[in-house]
């Protein structure tokens, strides 16, 4: 009679290898990153669990979350025993936590450095393909008033409109507004146009009293400020 091949469902694992039991048993920390996308993906394939499975995944970038959440749907479906289905388990998940990440950094509401700034902005903007324009809208004690996109572009640029950006400060009440762009490329040095928009919507917000605090270049891994730098 012909054997059947062994299968690999965290469901016949020993026990103490299985995942979704030690997040029951020990808590969500004690697991390791692939463990816990094994418990999204829910089994490997014939030939390998589905923690040998995420661990190879995470290998293909170099274990790092972020680089992970780049990857499309199509990019995660080349791994064999990634389907479809599973590959947008995987996907929505980092969505999720990235979202998460966004949503604790807003909590921080209050501005008080460029610091500050790039924490709330770099997990919205910061690892993104194309460049986004976004505004921070501040009151009077520098606390968020509201974070709006202003426009989406390309990869090497976006087209911003300043009427429509002071006219929402004016919607809102905001005494201060911060401006943050991406560059997909990583790099952190202004552009001539990045310092001439920064001087147009400085001088548009000038004369409506509404100062202009920073305006951030967002990159995943630093950013530029150009209050710091002194060009406002």
């Amino acid at each position: 009679m012909r054997e059947k091949p062994t299968s690999f469902s965290i469901k016949n694992w020993s026990e103490d290898d299985r995942p979704r039991e030690k997040l029951l048993q020990k808590g969500r920390n004690v697991l390791s990153d692939a463990e816990l996308i094994a418990i999204l993906i829910g089994s490997g394939s014939r030939d390998e669990s589905a923690v040998a499975l995420s661990q190879r995944i995470l290998a293909s970038v170099e274990n790092n979350l972020s680089e992970l959440g780049k990857l499309s749907v199509k990019q995660l479906m080349q791994f064999k025993g990634i389907g479809e289905a599973k590959a947008i388990t995987i996907a929505a998940a980092l969505e999720l936590g990235r979202r998460r990440r966004a949503e604790e950094a807003l909590e921080r509401k209050k501005i008080t450095s460029s610091t500050s700034a790039y924490e709330l902005l770099q997990p919205i903007i910061g690892d993104l393909p194309h460049e986004e324009f976004w505004i921070v809208y501040l009151n009077n004690a520098n606390k968020v008033i509201q974070m709006m996109q202003l426009s989406k572009g390309g990869i090497t640029g976006t087209l911003v409109d300043v009427r429509l950006a002071l006219k929402y400060a004016l919607e809102l009440g905001a005494i201060a507004i911060i401006l943050a762009h991406n560059h997909p490329s990583g790099s952190l040095k202004p552009s001539l146009s990045d310092k001439q928009l920064t001087q147009k919507l400085r001088l548009g917000a000038e004369s409506l009293d509404i100062k202009v605090l920073d305006h951030l270049i967002v990159a995943e891994k630093g950013y530029f400020s150009f209050a710091d730098e002194n060009l406002l």
